[in-house]
């Protein structure tokens, strides 16, 4: 009875857990585009009217986002392993991603630090 209980619940399990992934995955490609098309907006806009160009925390933040739906997606994933090979690859996948969203906050932090330092020189900014 309980094994029947158990492959019951797999059997739901496991497409749930790819539709989840799957639209965390989604989310975090939307995110993306939108956040790529903000800041080309603002890049041309900054352009346009040749002042200094500020874009990279709005873009960042935006990847930083995305990355973590990714992530969230990946770690959602876990629950569908079927060897301990698919498990290294996700965690590998995993990895990447951790340490791409440390750099990303990083550079934001620097970013930010210089946004506040040239605000008075009438740098491009969102208006």
């Amino acid at each position: 009875m309980f094994e029947t209980f158990v492959n019951n619940f797999k059997d739901f399990l496991v497409p749930f857990a790819e539709i989840t992934s799957g639209l965390l995955e989604l989310i975090g490609i939307i995110i993306i585009f939108v956040g790529s098309f903000r800041a080309l907006v603002r890049l041309l806009k900054c352009i346009k009217n040749k002042q200094p160009l500020h874009i990279v925390v709005d873009l960042g933040r935006a990847l930083s986002l995305a990355l973590e739906f990714k992530m969230g997606a990946e770690i959602i994933k876990t629950v569908i392993i079927h060897n301990l090979e698919e498990l290294a690859i996700l965690g590998v996948v995993i990895i990447i991603r951790a340490l791409l969203a440390v750099l990303i906050h990083w550079e934001i932090r620097i970013e930010e630090k210089n946004r506040i330092e040239e605000s008075a020189s009438g740098a491009c900014e969102d208006k």
